[in-house]
């Protein structure tokens, strides 16, 4: 996500901290830069000028020119500008004193729009919530189904109707169905087009006014840059939005649409998508993006995502087999799903601070299916006792996972290396990250 705005930023910002003494033309020079980076990235002309020119009203001047880390100082200001651009605070969904809460989804087709109602109600659920989904896209013959089963998947009722065509009529149904069966969150995955027409805005518009939702939510699919934010104001100035999630944020796209829409529709990012999975929706925090876009990582969200995979009960029985030293390849293979559980291995890197900074970083996922079937080939003797793996077991393990001689051997060390590491836990020494991790 963002990640050549982020490199274009880093080797801007070196610049800078590389002189001790900063003068007005060198700020002018490096914002000239950041204004290139930025609509480089496919944000929007006009919110790009506006950035640029609050940062230069704060970065020239004494104080900052004059002061003993001029750099430092002013990518200062451009954290704190990007923090307010992205809309300064986490934004929740706001919930209604008298439930049901009524959340409708809107959006075009192709954004992801199902899908993202389905995640949020599992947000909505882990919360201890009792949401219902309900199929108000008629449009669309697929989507019933669709949402039928996302909702299995999480075990979320979902309200449709086969014989009902008005989606209107349907919408209100939901509503009694969900008041009977106690629902306290209603969210109505209504329908889309393929492009904005007068149809698709009279049918949403008069879903809005009849059911009266808590919140409008447009849902944009990131990928298609300045589209989407075009769209979004098409959408906030004919039916009224109050927030926007963004889906698709782990794709390839510029991610300008990231750091436009907010300033042009004036409504809050609340969640974004970073991941096909059920479970890749997460909220959205500007400070942390910000964050994550100018090289600084976001270990807030590291230790969240951490928190999801690992309970307190594995973390001592971990903890447990540190201290007793009989760290086993059993061990390993728990701790290695978990990793697993947390994300994509590039997301949960980019979240560590400075790890951007290490080019030709080549992170193959694969290899931890490879680790995996190379110790389920093992006995359980051999998982407990690592010693014992002469060459004729190793051979054995090697044709039974499906791999190589060699591939055993490099597990085998790489998992000796994470059990010296993990002695030091026990000492005062400093630490030493092995080459363990896949890339």
């Amino acid at each position: 996500m963002l990640e050549a705005l982020s490199e274009k930023l880093e080797s801007i910002f070196k610049k800078l901290k590389g002189k001790g003494l900063l003068k007005e033309e060198d700020v002018e020079l490096a914002l000239k830069e950041i204004r290139l980076a930025f609509l480089e990235a496919d944000v929007n002309f006009k919110v790009v000028r506006d950035f640029v020119q609050k940062i230069k009203g704060k970065a020239i001047g004494k104080e900052v020119l004059e002061s003993l880390t001029p750099g430092q100082q002013v990518i200062k200001i451009v954290n704190e500008e990007l923090c307010e651009l992205l809309g300064k605070t986490n934004s929740r969904i706001q919930l209604s004193s008298n439930p049901p809460t009524i959340i409708m989804m809107v959006g075009l087709h192709g954004s992801g729009k199902t899908t993202t109602a389905a995640k949020l109600a599992r947000i909505f659920k882990k919360e201890g919530r009792r949401p219902m989904l309900v199929a108000a896209d008629l449009q669309r013959p697929a989507a019933i189904d669709q949402l039928i089963t996302l909702g299995s998947q999480i075990d979320v009722p979902v309200y449709y109707s086969k014989e009902l065509r008005d989606p209107v009529t349907l919408c209100e149904e939901s509503i009694k169905k969900a008041r009977a069966d106690a629902r306290d969150i209603i969210i109505l995955d209504t329908a889309g087009r393929l492009h904005i027409d007068d149809s698709l805005m009279s049918e949403l518009k008069r879903i809005k006014e009849r059911v009266l939702p808590k919140e409008v939510i447009f849902v944009a699919d990131a990928m298609t840059g300045q589209d989407a934010v075009n769209i979004a104001k098409n959408f906030n100035e004919r039916i009224g939005i109050d927030g926007i999630i963004l889906t698709k944020m782990d794709g390839d796209a510029r991610g300008g649409a990231a750091l436009s829409i907010r300033a042009i529709t004036e409504k809050p990012i609340k969640f974004i998508g970073v991941g096909e999975k059920i479970d890749m929706l997460e909220p959205f925090y500007p400070e942390r993006i910000a964050s994550r876009i100018l090289g600084m990582g976001d270990v807030l969200s590291l230790i969240e995502q951490a928190q999801k995979s690992f309970d307190q009960k594995e973390a001592e029985k971990l903890q447990k087999a540190i201290i007793d030293e009989s760290f086993t390849f059993d061990d390993l293979k728990d701790q290695l799903k978990k990793l697993r559980s947390m994300g994509p291995l590039e997301s949960i890197l980019s979240m560590i601070p400075g790890f951007n900074k290490i080019k030709n970083l080549n992170v193959d996922e694969k290899e931890f299916i490879k680790i995996e079937a190379i110790i389920n080939s093992m006995t359980k003797k051999e998982r407990r006792n690592y010693q014992i793996l002469n060459g004729s077991r190793r051979r054995r393990i090697a044709m039974g996972s499906g791999t190589t001689a060699a591939d055993v051997n490099r597990v085998i060390k790489q998992y000796v290396e994470l059990k010296k590491m993990l002695k030091m836990f026990k000492g005062k020494g400093g630490l030493k990250l092995p080459r363990f991790l896949p890339f």
